[in-house]
């Protein structure tokens, strides 16, 4: 051991001992380097900029009967939530009070003897029955009113068409998720509901994925955005967000609407960048930017996931107190309705009565869901597309039918995304803290 250990001290000592060339060699001087210093360029001093006069400039730009209409047409809405509530919980009524609902349950008992099976016949029964009752309001609600204020492009009877197609998929939509859920409750019992919202949850995700690949075409035609500068920076936003998409489409929307808007949609290889005609057509190339890098915010930042989480957890809620609620109310007037129990289809009236006005209670709380992820997406598309000005003007464009300038509490309550001046004001506080950078100090002006 100790041999080997003077042999390990002789080694190191000849690696590191210099040799005789080494020793006798003559010290010369080190090369030396002349570096050349320059002092960085003066920072120059930015303009002259007041984010708050900048966003009241904005909003003075929509004033006189623009404003009262946007206005008018938005809180117009307010009143058509209470409504369609309302005449859902009347519809529900009506169906129970006449006997309808029971007669449908047993009509699907004559059909089939499964019990499985007669969920999806009177599924399709109702979702028939309730759509005819409503269709007084719908035509009102989705036609007359959007033409009323130059929000529709439509024909009556192109309009129908894409009620009557929309109201197939709906129809098969529905009919399967009412099918799983009364399935939920046969088999799981008092715990229904925890299933029920599973069910739910999933039927939603479903919907997501599939509505721009298989719904969405129904309607529309989806072309690739011809070659342009503007698709290159869009694509190249996209790859550099992790965005798995290699084009950008346009749809034709304008037949329908003349509504701007644009989205990124899809999941595991169906992601699609789109933006609709109206929007090609009207927008300026920042604000197709801005409003791009926004949707690719919500794609980046999971808020479909993130959406879908919150909404389960807040139908969690929701559907164990209407299974409390159903109980108590067919307990007094089951027998009148002739609804035998909580797995009886009849019952189902009851069940979207409850849901509907407990859904109308939390109104507050589902627009907080959709408006804060919104207002994230705001911050990722500023950081990325960098078009402070174009997204303010975007904004703007938006006002055909969304309120500029609600109170606070009248945007808590009832605005889903931020209002027009929240928007405006974030893009100029985005624009202040990053006046001293170039391509910010050579765009445009905003106005004071």
């Amino acid at each position: 051991m100790i041999a080997r250990l003077a042999f390990s001290f002789v080694l190191v000592l000849a690696l590191i001992a210099p040799g005789p060339a080494a020793a006798q060699a003559v010290p010369r001087t080190a090369p030396t380097t002349i570096i050349d210093v320059h002092a960085l360029p003066a920072m120059a001093a930015p303009r002259p900029f007041d984010p708050e006069r900048a966003t009241n400039a904005y909003l003075a730009r929509i004033n006189g009967a623009a404003r009262a209409r946007s206005d008018r047409y938005f809180e117009g809405g307010y009143v058509l939530i209470l409504v369609d509530a309302l005449t859902t919980i009347v519809i529900s009524a009506l169906l129970l009070w006449t006997g309808l609902s029971a007669g449908m349950r047993n009509l699907a008992e004559r059909v089939t003897r499964f019990r499985f099976l007669q969920v999806p016949v009177y599924g399709a029964q109702y979702f028939v029955v309730t759509s005819v009752l409503a269709l007084p309001l719908t035509i009102y609600e989705q036609f007359f009113r959007e033409h009323a204020y130059g929000l529709s492009n439509q024909t009556f009877l192109s309009w129908m068409r894409d009620l009557l197609v929309g109201s197939g998929f709906g129809l098969a939509g529905f009919v399967v998720l009412v099918t799983l859920i009364y399935w939920a409750i046969r088999a799981a019992k008092r715990s229904w509901w925890m299933w029920g919202t599973a069910i739910a949850v999933a039927g939603l995700f479903v919907t997501v994925v599939i509505t721009p690949v298989f719904i969405a075409p129904a309607f529309n035609t989806y072309r690739p955005l011809p070659e342009t500068p503007l698709k290159h920076t869009l694509i190249a936003m996209a790859r550099g967000n992790g965005i798995p998409a290699h084009d950008i489409y346009v749809f034709d929307a304008s037949k329908q609407t003349t509504r701007i808007s644009a989205n990124v949609s899809g999941f595991l290889g169906t992601t699609r960048i789109s933006m609709n005609d109206n929007l090609m057509r009207e927008g300026t190339p920042a604000e197709i930017k801005a409003i791009l890098g926004h949707e690719m915010g919500h794609y980046v930042l999971d808020h479909v996931a993130i959406n879908i989480t919150w909404t389960g957890l807040l139908l969690l809620f929701l559907f164990a107190v209407v299974d409390r609620a159903f109980r108590v109310l067919t307990a007094r007037f089951g027998a009148s309705w002739k609804v035998r129990a909580i797995d009886d289809p009849a019952g189902l009236p009851v069940l979207m009565a409850a849901v509907t006005f407990f859904l109308l209670l939390t109104t507050p709380v589902q627009n907080t869901i959709t408006r804060t992820t919104e207002a994230q997406a705001d911050i990722f598309g500023l950081n990325t597309a960098r078009e402070p000005d174009g997204f303010a003007t975007a904004a703007l464009k938006l006002s055909t039918y969304r309120k500029l300038d609600p109170t606070p509490l009248e945007e808590f309550v009832f605005y889903d995304h931020p209002s027009g001046r929240t928007r405006i004001a974030g893009a100029m506080r985005w624009k202040a803290a990053h006046i001293h950078d170039p391509d910010i100090q050579a765009g445009p002006v905003s106005p004071q």
